[in-house]
């Protein structure tokens, strides 16, 4: 028997809820051993240790360490995602979501972008389930602030957010992991004003 499942066991919590927390451990673990030691030197036998949880437990819900880390990362990043808030503006809504975005990222977060970023072209399965799972999801958030606005008359019916979620994930990308200054209002507004909305207006 587990850590995880042993302590579930005496504190009376039914069994479904020691899956969930055996679950959770195994996932947070492998968060921990991305920003650790990366994704590349990330063993099943790490996780295994780390979560105080059995080998075949793990591979019981997942196939391999690809699948244990992508659906760690949505859980955090997109499970929790939350409809943007709907301000009013074009501009309101951008700085919504971008203080929204800002608020998810702990000190860890470049080190676990780096990590599964940089894996991404050498582990194809890695690369596939971000891109279905995590990536794509983050598209959506954009699509509907765009929408909102073509419905207000603030951009035309033909207006595409693609090029502007992409510029917006790399700008914070540099800002997070290469330069390492602040992610604050200041920067935030000069997204918005300077990069998003002309990049929305063209």
């Amino acid at each position: 028997m587990s850590l995880i499942e042993d302590i579930a066991i005496r504190s009376g919590r039914p069994r479904g809820a020691r899956a969930l927390a055996r679950e959770e451990a195994i996932l947070e673990a492998a968060l921990s051993l991305v920003m650790e030691v990366g994704y590349d030197r990330l063993s099943m036998d790490a996780l295994a240790e780390r979560a105080h949880a059995g080998k075949a437990t793990i591979y019981r819900h997942w196939s391999g360490k690809a699948e244990v880390v992508v659906e760690a990362i949505r859980r955090r990043k997109c499970d929790s995602a939350v409809t943007p808030l709907d301000t009013g503006s074009l501009r309101g809504d951008l700085v919504a979501a971008f203080d929204c975005m800002n608020a998810t990222m702990s000190a860890d977060e470049s080190a676990l972008l780096v990590g599964v970023l940089s894996a991404m072209h050498k582990d194809h399965e890695l690369a596939d389930l971000m891109r279905t799972q995590v990536i794509d999801t983050k598209k959506d958030l954009m699509i509907e602030i765009v929408e909102r606005a073509v419905a207000r008359g603030e951009l035309t019916p033909d207006t595409d957010s693609t090029v502007a979620n992409e510029v917006v994930s790399a700008v914070f990308f540099n800002r997070l992991v290469i330069s390492g200054e602040p992610i604050d209002d200041p920067f935030i507004a000069h997204v918005v004003d300077d990069i998003v909305l002309p990049l929305l207006r063209c």
